[in-house]
């Protein structure tokens, strides 16, 4: 239990809890693992529970009359998904499958309700989460409704620096997910990439990324095209 609460305590859900309230989610949360590829859930799948990601990473994602997939978001250790079936009750909305081997914490949606009626602080944090999430959500609709590939790109790099707190980021996914994620193709990304690198914008090293010139990223984000 003390390894599962550790977890707990470093995950933005469920940051600033007491020990006890740790304790008591460490009660009912269920550790799953999963191969790389293996289904969590499909779209419409009943809303038993939502998931945290203790190790590996999971695609959450939906597919086009068409067959065309779009990689709604990629979610890694410490981070959570499918909470709004704690609130509604209804299906999965979009499917879920492992891009790594992961291992996954699994809250029950009956016992975790539970909880939070004992103790309403519990869903403070997660309604905070939902509601970062629903925005990012809005700004993907308009980004790929409205910008430019690398206007999406810019931004989505300046949003994983934002995030590690550095200059140099880790693309820790392919670029055909990467790809999927900004509603284009692989080849385009690559080549967008390279003319980014060219005009000193960023430096590639392998899977890494060093930004040169964010102001520049930035103004790209802002108006979607590259020079």
């Amino acid at each position: 239990m003390v390894d599962v609460i550790r977890q707990l305590a470093g995950m933005p859900l469920f940051a600033g809890l007491s020990k006890a309230q740790y304790e008591a989610l460490a009660r009912i949360g269920i550790r799953r693992s999963f191969q790389k590829g293996e289904r969590v859930f499909s779209e419409g799948d009943d809303g038993i529970g939502f998931y945290m990601v203790t190790e590996g990473r999971v695609k959450i994602f939906r597919v086009s009359a068409e067959g065309k997939e779009q990689i709604l978001h990629l979610f890694g250790p410490g981070e959570s998904f499918g909470e709004v079936s704690v609130f509604t009750g209804r299906g999965f909305p979009a499917d879920a499958v492992t891009s790594l081997q992961t291992t996954l914490l699994f809250f029950p949606r009956m016992a975790f309700s539970a909880l939070i009626q004992k103790d309403p602080a519990l869903a403070l944090n997660m309604l905070g989460q939902l509601s970062m999430r629903l925005r990012h959500f809005a700004d993907l609709i308009e980004d790929l409704s409205l910008k430019e590939v690398p206007g999406r790109l810019a931004k989505y790099l300046l949003f994983l620096s934002s995030k590690e707190g550095d200059r140099e980021i880790a693309l820790d996914v392919s670029k055909g997910q990467l790809a999927s994620v900004l509603g284009t193709i692989p080849e385009t990304l690559s080549r967008i990439l390279a003319k980014m690198h060219r005009q000193g914008l960023i430096r590639l090293r392998g899977a890494r990324i060093l930004i040169l010139d964010r102001r520049g990223l930035e103004g790209i984000a802002l108006d979607g095209k590259l020079g």
